[in-house]
């Protein structure tokens, strides 16, 4: 972002909400398309039992099944930020907003595939789609965050604090009017 103009914040949000429409798109396909299969597994709802039996398939088989559940919806950690478009905002709060949304959307993939043949529900899938979204946004966010501040800043656009990324400067002309006057205190007549 080369400064505040609004066609440079606009595309920036705009390319983060197309880009995060078609992961979604892309995920409801791959987790919500009716499958045909000669028999289903139970539902796992007892977390860690499904990464436990994955990791006695052997090491190539548990890596595989294990990086699916992190990766799928690990690029939610980076274009959920990306949409809302705030550069300077506590990483703790963007983490904690991000992992939630991450969260949610699991959830509701789980809770959609109770309806869709040959897809079963399993709790050990959000915990690792969950994961992913965190891995991604604690690996990308706060360096691109960091990066896109210092090049504003070189730009010489002032950091102002709590300060949105699509909200434009305030003008010169309405520059804060310097302390409030305050009024002495008169004591209260006998």
């Amino acid at each position: 972002m080369e400064g505040l103009d609004g066609q440079t914040v606009i595309r920036f949000r705009g390319a983060g909400v197309s880009l995060l429409l078609a992961h979604l798109l892309f995920v409801g396909w791959l987790t919500l398309r009716p499958l045909d299969v000669p028999w289903m597994t139970a539902s796992n709802l007892q977390p860690l039992a499904g990464i436990r039996a994955d990791l006695s398939l052997g090491p190539v088989e548990a890596a595989r099944r294990i990086g699916e559940g992190l990766l799928l919806l690990a690029p939610l950690g980076v274009l959920l930020p990306m949409a809302g478009g705030r550069l300077f905002v506590s990483p703790w709060a963007s983490m904690a907003r991000t992992v939630a949304a991450g969260a949610l959307i699991s959830l509701g993939i789980e809770l959609a595939q109770t309806g869709v043949p040959g897809q079963v529900v399993d709790v050990d899938s959000l915990l690792l789609n969950t994961l992913g979204v965190a891995f991604a946004h604690l690996l990308v966010v706060p360096m691109c965050r960091a990066r896109l501040r210092r090049k504003r800043e070189r730009v010489g656009v002032p950091r102002r604090k709590q300060e949105r990324v699509g909200v434009p400067p305030r003008p010169r002309d309405e520059a804060a009017q310097g302390a409030t006057p305050t009024i002495s205190r008169v004591g209260v007549a006998p």
